[in-house]
């Protein structure tokens, strides 16, 4: 089940941002011209980062965790609070729903699609694969951490998915020039499948993944006195978890589940719960 709002959930979330992207970037599109380029990024932004709160705070959401992005899947399997079995499902599943995401969104917007390039991510002009994964690290482990920040305290757990939201904005009003700000393997793999054009495709897959392991040390020497509680980015007590939680949750109807770390379904709290 988990893996499953995981495909519906990046379906939801790409489908509608790829066409942001058109409405505010596409030629076509008489906002393109409206707005400053500047002023464009972080509509864009705001926008994937309010379409990721709407998921999380959802019923997919609320029972999958609402990662939506193989980089905070493997940032909270090295938390422990998310088994190699599920992360694997997970990933699964958020690459079939970038690419149907991609694929539709081809299919229905048409011009409006082919002239923003399908939403594809790719380097700037003379910016080197090296550049491109070392910005894909600093911009994915910055939000990494915003996340473990907001989930490492019960008091402010609930607010993650807004917070989320102005990360988002913040960083690919950042990133975008150069990279395109995608901080997501799923994300960029999905328009590149589709176009059959792959710029820098390790930069954008091994950038990310780096940036949640830098993530996870840094929380690791920064915040060596709070653990993170929860692996969703909004917890609701009414539904099962199939990560390891600290919060309550229901009984989840199979308990097959292992944190990474401990393997009792449970994480220390430490002072930040």
């Amino acid at each position: 089940m988990e893996w499953a709002c995981e495909l519906v959930g990046t379906a939801f979330q790409l489908l509608l941002g790829f066409s942001a992207v058109a409405l505010f970037e596409s030629p076509q599109s008489p906002l393109s011209g409206d707005l400053p380029a500047g002023v464009r990024l972080v509509v864009i932004g705001a926008c994937f980062g309010l379409l990721a709160a709407v998921v999380a705070v959802s019923p997919v959401g609320r029972r999958s965790g609402a990662h939506l992005n193989p980089a905070v899947t493997l940032g909270f399997v090295l938390r422990g609070h998310t088994s190699v079995r599920d992360a694997a499902g997970f990933v699964a599943g958020q690459f079939l729903g970038a690419l149907s995401a991609a694929a539709v969104f081809r299919a229905t917007e048409g011009g409006w699609a082919r002239s923003v390039h399908v939403a594809r991510t790719a380097p700037a002009a003379g910016l080197s694969d090296w550049a491109v994964a070392g910005i894909e690290v600093a911009l994915t482990a910055t939000l990494l951490l915003v996340i473990f920040t907001m989930v490492s305290s019960a008091r402010t757990a609930r607010w993650t998915p807004m917070v989320v939201t102005g990360a988002l904005a913040g960083l690919i009003w950042v990133g975008a020039p150069y990279t395109g700000a995608s901080m997501n393997p799923a994300r960029t793999a999905g328009p590149d499948i589709v176009t059959d054009l792959f710029p820098a495709v390790w930069a954008y897959v091994i950038g990310p993944l780096l940036g949640a392991a830098v993530a996870v040390g840094v929380f690791d020497v920064i915040g060596r006195q709070r653990q993170t509680l929860t692996a969703k980015l909004f917890h609701d007590p009414n539904y099962p978890s199939v990560h390891a939680t600290a919060l309550p949750a229901r009984p989840h109807p199979h308990p097959r589940r292992e944190s990474a770390r401990g393997g009792s379904g449970k994480v220390g709290g430490g002072p930040g719960s």
